[in-house]
């Protein structure tokens, strides 16, 4: 059984600070998020991402999946600190937690890590925008859809939720840590890369301009743009799409989530990609 150094005081300075990063505010003052759970930890872990320190309790340290991570910690040089679980609650900001925790550093990607294919197969770069998504488990969902489906990069317009959240990581299932991901772009950015890029921007609509999801081109290079929950794709969007796009329904809903259409739509881009 590995040895670590113990926390004992809830005045200490770091069980204060994983505390406050459950909170928007002090995020963006340090520029650090908590990573929460045994699977995310571990993601985090084979990642190139920046770590400060990582919380472990008691109950953790029988579990030698959590302890097998702890390990990998230590050899990457992270400070990991175990704590009882009552102190470990004070800390955490899951209901049931898994009793590991990882502060982390924010990681800054450019437009050329965004525009560069993650996908071998694909020549083209394929990015999902989100243009004022606000409810974290769908900005995480589409995160990690994006993920699966070898987009190129992720952009989060100026309104999008904070994908540093703990909701939102938790919700991205680690992809997180394994694609490009950019926040509070503005529109007038997003367009004038795209141009530069000759990527085109595809919008989701309902409008008379709108053709089918399956009839667009996502074959060349191109970033597809998915709305508000409530309101959809905001109008100066709409305006610079050079193609908007709808999906097709039977039922009586009157629209799909936002995450279940970017599903649909990168599935789609996928496809059209994987038959060549």
């Amino acid at each position: 059984m590995i040895e670590l150094e113990r926390i004992e005081s809830l005045t200490n300075s770091k069980i204060k600070l994983a505390a406050k990063l459950h909170t928007n505010k002090y995020r963006k003052a340090e520029n650090l998020f908590v990573a929460e759970g045994v699977r995310l930890v571990e993601m985090a872990a084979q990642s190139d991402w920046p770590m400060e320190f990582a919380l472990i309790s008691d109950s953790a340290m029988e579990n030698p999946r959590a302890v097998a991570v702890v390990e990998q910690l230590q050899e990457k040089g992270c400070p990991v600190y175990q704590v009882s679980d009552q102190l470990y609650d004070k800390a955490a900001d899951t209901v049931t937690p898994q009793g590991l925790l990882l502060v982390m550093g924010f990681r800054i990607f450019t437009w050329q890590e965004i525009l560069k294919s993650n996908n071998d197969d694909a020549s083209a770069p394929l990015i999902a925008v989100l243009d004022g998504v606000q409810d974290p488990g769908n900005a995480g969902n589409i995160i990690r859809t994006a993920d699966a489906l070898g987009c190129s990069g992720v952009v989060c317009l100026e309104g999008t939720a904070d994908i540093f959240a703990d909701k939102v990581v938790r919700a991205s299932m680690g992809s997180l840590f394994n694609i490009p991901v950019m926040t509070g772009i503005n529109p007038e950015e997003l367009r004038d890369v795209c141009q530069d890029n000759e990527v085109a921007l595809i919008a989701t609509a309902v409008d008379d301009a709108a053709v089918r999801h399956y009839l667009a081109d996502y074959v060349s290079p191109c970033a597809i743009v998915f709305g508000n929950e409530g309101n959809g794709v905001s109008q100066k969007m709409l305006e610079e799409a050079d193609q908007k796009v709808y999906i097709p329904m039977t039922g009586k809903a009157e629209s799909l989530n936002v995450s279940a259409a970017a599903a649909i739509l990168l599935y789609e881009a996928f496809r059209k990609r994987s038959i060549l």
